[in-house]
């Protein structure tokens, strides 16, 4: 059984961890937004960490994959500290499992909502 997975950062199709969902048979499903709930961090520049909040969220683009069940777990275990799987809420109605970061984590860092995504904020620090 597959179960979809929606991925903000380094899970990416082409990113440092895609390996990861690779590694466990997931496939890639489709690009999508999130609903405008969301806020983004990036944690030392190395990978994004998005939250949920009541108010000043955006809509944030994911990927999503289907992850066989059983690869959830790996997946998971694979990610930086901080990291969870929690409920996403995407633009199109569906809410589905997605990584999403503690707020802790996001404390002090800088936040790169207003870019919409990991893909565009990196694009824009490259210049």
């Amino acid at each position: 059984m597959n179960v979809p997975l929606a991925v903000n950062g380094t899970l990416m199709r082409g990113l440092s961890l895609n390996g990861n969902l690779l590694a466990v048979g997931a496939t890639f499903d489709r690009e999508a937004m999130t609903i405008p709930s969301y806020r983004l961090w990036s944690i030392d520049d190395r990978h994004p960490a998005m939250v949920r909040v009541s108010q000043g969220g955006a809509a944030i683009a994911v990927e999503v994959w289907q992850v066989p069940a059983a690869g959830l777990a790996t997946i998971l275990l694979g990610e930086p500290p901080g990291l969870a799987i929690g409920k996403v809420r995407l633009a199109d109605g569906q809410e589905t499992l997605g990584v999403l970061g503690e707020p802790a984590l996001c404390e002090g860092q800088r936040e790169i909502t207003v870019y919409g995504g990991w893909r565009a904020y990196l694009a824009a620090a490259r210049g």
